[in-house]
């Protein structure tokens, strides 16, 4: 039987409300991206599986057997991951992530396909991207054109967001000869993309002291990092449309599109920010969870999956979770 679980809704100016909460599967093991396919989800897990939770919420941690380990590095290991448009046929996903080669640590974009219940790396589409301790980036998500979407962090350092020559510290796009070109440059550690209704890109990154952003993407444009940060101005460079302030730290991770709001996982802030972009505000802030990695929307319901065994949270008994929310 699904449980459910009352947690509490902070609207701000307004007063608390109870909300119902389903907890659709439980212990998850540091999960990082939420995909769907007709009633099964299917979950990369830092560790190196993928945590397949059918509509019963039965969970079977699936192996992904890549070409090199995992790396050991902080914030690194089986990170991005998206199923391709034919999945259906194919059993074919894209995956991001961490691995170690000669004492240094590096970034790759691959194909998995789930062969009798576990997946194999059957090609690399993007390798030796060279990465440091923290700042992996390592969202992947499939855009409106078709084409596959990648962030890269600056890799711990900022020098790189403004380089051309590097891939670090930017947003890429697959085309589809399957080579990659830069789309947007001057990023720090994006971890959110989300298309709007009309097509508009959006991104989430973690700003360097506080100032987390909200970007509005167009190919070609500059983002600053490390040249502006938070609500400062240079010609030439795109200010955020959104920061979470001088004195607040959010760390932003994925994020969703939901009946017309933009939806914001966040990690350090341990809540779901729920932004009106015509305004440009954040209008309220669902709390309770814990440290928040990934959100979705099947266009009925929200889904969110926690990431309290990350090493940076409290787990509970039960954590991480796969959580719906009705709203």
């Amino acid at each position: 039987m699904k449980r459910l679980l009352l947690l509490s809704f902070i609207l701000f100016g307004c007063t608390n409300e109870e909300i119902v909460a389903e907890k659709v599967a439980t212990n998850l093991n540091t999960p990082w991206s939420i995909n769907q396919y007709e009633d099964t989800f299917y979950i990369s897990e830092r560790v190196g599986t993928i945590a397949k939770i059918t509509s019963d919420g039965k969970v079977v941690h699936e192996d992904v057997r890549l070409s090199n380990d995992l790396s050991n590095a902080s914030e690194a290991g089986l990170l991005g991951f998206v199923l391709k448009r034919n999945f259906a046929n194919s059993q074919e996903a894209f995956a991001y992530y961490t691995y170690d080669q000669n004492g240094d640590a590096f970034n790759r974009v691959v194909t998995i396909k789930r062969i009798d219940g576990a997946w194999h790396e059957t090609a690399i589409h993007l390798d030796g991207i060279p990465t440091g301790n923290i700042h992996h980036g390592g969202r992947l998500e499939i855009g409106p054109d078709g084409l596959l979407y990648v962030t890269i962090g600056d890799a711990g350092n900022p020098d790189n967001a403004q380089d051309h020559t590097t891939y670090n510290g930017k947003i890429l796009r697959m085309k589809e000869d399957g080579s990659f070109e830069i789309f947007s440059t001057g990023h720090r550690n994006p971890q959110g993309l989300a298309w709007d209704s009309n097509g508009t890109l959006y991104e989430a990154e973690h700003g360097q002291t506080a100032n987390d952003e909200i970007n509005r993407i167009e190919q070609g444009k500059n983002y600053g990092y490390p040249v502006i940060q938070g609500t400062k101005t240079k010609e030439g460079l795109e200010t955020p449309i959104i920061t979470s302030g001088n004195n607040e730290t959010w760390a932003p991770s994925g994020i969703t599109f939901h009946k017309g709001k933009l939806y914001v996982a966040t990690l350090r802030g341990e809540a779901i920010k729920v932004i009106d972009l015509p305004t440009n505000k954040v209008e309220r802030s669902i709390i309770g969870f814990g440290r928040v990695r990934d959100v979705f929307s099947d266009g009925e319901s929200l889904y969110f999956i926690t990431n309290n065994t990350d090493g940076r949270g409290s787990p509970s008994a039960d954590d991480d979770v796969l959580y719906k929310l009705n709203e």
